[in-house]
């Protein structure tokens, strides 16, 4: 959290149901919601097919947009982000993106601002 510059907002439960939320400094009235599967809101069941999914980087990404991809990844590689590549060039497509994946195998873009 800390490393992609997100700051802890909320810390919730619900009986044994708990999530966060984190917020940016850059855009304070926006606030990402973040939790692990569980009961009771989901069953056994898909609770552990959910976790296998995220352990395999199975889930979509989460998107951030930036005005320099460059500079962004060299910023969080900076702060200790690991990247499984490094940004590139996608052919026909002017933006450049990058993926990391966290610790928890939830993966990370970065785009440039649409101009």
């Amino acid at each position: 959290m800390g490393k992609l510059g997100f700051q802890a907002h909320t810390d919730a439960r619900n009986g044994s149901y708990r999530w966060l939320t984190v917020k940016h400094p850059n855009q304070p009235s926006f606030e990402l919601g973040l939790f692990l599967p569980q009961e009771p809101v989901l069953d056994a069941a898909t609770v552990r097919t959910m976790r296998e999914m995220v352990a395999k980087g199975a889930m979509p990404p989460l998107t951030l947009v930036v005005d320099d991809c460059r500079a962004a990844y060299d910023k969080l590689r900076a702060n200790g982000v690991e990247f499984n590549q490094e940004p590139l060039g996608v052919a026909l497509i002017v933006s450049r993106t990058g993926w990391a994946r966290s610790g928890a195998g939830c993966q990370l873009r970065r785009s440039p601002r649409p101009s």
